[in-house]
């Protein structure tokens, strides 16, 4: 996925935001992350999730059912004000956003299968459940937006967990010219107090 700003996430975050980006890698289930960082007018975002947060399932879909749920949820997240509302007073406005649904831990047959590896000499043993065992699915978003008032950024709520029931918690990193912030937000509580960051 092409960054939409060269993120200034990584520019503008340093040590703290990086092993807090690192921590979360480790992947749980109903927990996202959120990253956003503000420049001038300009509000990027970057978000992470499970594909057992999004869609109910993260295994790579099999059947139309899975894919089609899969496409309609690269779609939602394809509008990133429906799920992250800003104050309508910020004249906030979306100028690139797009979704995708990433495989983890996937990995060639041929690397990891070859005939001197190891072998299936357990009953009931195959390539496809390593497969299985060795991937997951996560859903990466990426947003740019232009806001004509960065100033009446002063909370997000979080429409998020009602459109995705199976999404907990949201691990939030603001970054902005005075340093990065981290937050979490979560399901019962689906809303952050952003007064004096921007």
């Amino acid at each position: 996925m092409k960054p939409t700003i060269p993120l200034l996430l990584a520019i503008a975050a340093g040590p703290a935001f990086a092993q807090e980006t690192r921590q979360m890698d480790a992947h749980e289930h109903g927990v996202g992350s959120l990253n956003i960082a503000v420049d001038g007018s300009t509000l990027a975002m970057e978000f992470h999730a499970p594909g057992a947060d999004i869609v109910g399932f993260e295994y790579v879909a099999e059947t139309d059912a899975d894919r089609a749920s899969v496409e309609e949820a690269v779609v939602t997240l394809g509008q990133p004000l429906d799920l992250f509302v800003v104050p309508t007073a910020a004249g906030c406005t979306v100028t690139q956003a797009a979704a995708e649904l990433e495989v983890e831990g996937a990995h060639d047959d041929e690397e990891m299968h070859g005939e001197d590896d190891h072998g299936h000499a357990e009953e009931g043993h195959s390539d496809e459940d390593d497969d299985a065992a060795a991937s997951h699915t996560e859903f990466h978003a990426e947003y740019q937006l232009d806001c004509t008032d960065p100033s009446a950024l002063t909370e997000m709520t979080f429409p998020y967990f009602e459109t995705f029931e199976n999404a907990r918690e949201l691990e939030v990193q603001i970054v902005t010219g005075s340093g990065a912030q981290a937050f979490e937000v979560m399901r019962d509580t689906p809303s952050l107090d952003l007064s004096g960051l921007f």
